[in-house]
């Protein structure tokens, strides 16, 4: 099994691989073109980036600037907005869901490095899948973990998601904590 599949799959993989080196080189120049092209050119998003992601509707609207690590594992749904300084570090799937809006500098992590240091120095990894219902709103600085959060959520500004978040809750804090629900 190549380490690709086996991120795929959520298990223990090397993230060094050059397979991998090579899909996020791919990355990197999508999300340049994107970062760096006028708004009017770019649309809602740059062409190399639109067709690097998995599923980017052309509704779908990512502001400049934006960093992702793979792409090749984001879905994004109808009328999703990402504001600017949004980061998505797909290593796992990341769904994002109809009419769901990211703050500015939103961040979004699937990697679990590993707790041995001398496999993570080998570059030892997990990746966890994160999904986003439809209708859920990240305020700004949110950094979400490996997680789910429900439809019609609300995750606070600055929040730190860690454990999965119901639909319709509202969630604050380091760790997030549900305040309550709509």
């Amino acid at each position: 099994m190549s380490e690709r599949e086996k991120m795929a799959a959520g298990e223990w993989y090397c993230c060094l691989d050059g397979e991998l080196e090579a899909l996020r080189q791919l990355a990197r120049n999508a999300v340049h073109q994107h970062n760096t092209m006028l708004p009017d050119e770019r649309g809602s998003m740059a062409p190399a980036l639109a067709a690097l992601l998995a599923k980017a509707p052309a509704d779908a609207f990512i502001e400049a600037p934006f960093h992702c690590s793979y792409g090749v594992n984001i879905t994004l749904g109808s009328r999703v907005y990402l504001n600017a300084g949004c980061t998505i570090l797909d290593s796992g799937t990341v769904v994002v869901g109809d009419r769901s809006m990211l703050g500015p500098g939103v961040h979004i992590y699937c990697a679990e490095h590993h707790k041995d240091v001398a496999l993570r120095k080998a570059g030892i990894e997990m990746a966890r899948p994160v999904v986003i219902g439809e209708d859920v709103w990240i305020g700004g600085g949110a950094i979400i973990l490996g997680v789910s959060v429900g439809d019609g959520a609300i995750v606070g500004a600055g929040a730190v998601v860690t454990k999965d978040v119901p639909a319709g809750a509202t969630v604050t804090g380091n760790p997030a904590r549900i305040h309550g629900r709509t």
